[in-house]
């Protein structure tokens, strides 16, 4: 059974920085991709990051390039997500997902129709 778990939303100010973790459990030491979603209130859940933990290229939204990464920590087991300069557009509630990735090598296209596996989401307020 695979398990998401995302920690570490807040409210910072504009300009400030915030990291963001997920802990994906259940694949029992198979490569596997994260993503990172995230949903603006009142619109849908869009594509912020994709990461397959086998390595390959790392997938960032046009909008958030320059600004946030996105790792694997592997003391901790955790994928994060670290934002910088964050914006009041960046505010949205966020969401960790998982996909066993495509013949385990690759990650899907980065859409939230595609992720099978999801945490509950970490709230991110900016204030401007």
């Amino acid at each position: 059974q695979v398990q998401v778990e995302e920690s570490g939303g807040g409210s910072v100010q504009a300009g400030e920085s915030l990291k963001l973790s997920c802990r994906v459990s259940g694949y029992n030491g198979d490569f596997y991709c994260a993503g990172w979603f995230r949903q603006p209130p009142g619109k849908g859940r869009e594509a912020v990051t994709a990461i397959f933990t086998g390595g390959g290229t790392t997938y960032y939204a046009d909008s958030v390039k320059g600004r946030f990464t996105v790792s694997q920590d592997p003391v901790r087991n955790t994928i994060d997500l670290q934002m910088n300069d964050l914006k009041p557009e960046d505010a949205a509630m966020y969401y960790c997902a998982s996909h066993p990735g495509i013949h385990g090598r690759y990650c899907p296209t980065p859409s939230p129709f595609e992720y099978k596996y999801w945490g509950q989401g970490t709230l991110v307020t900016v204030c401007s």
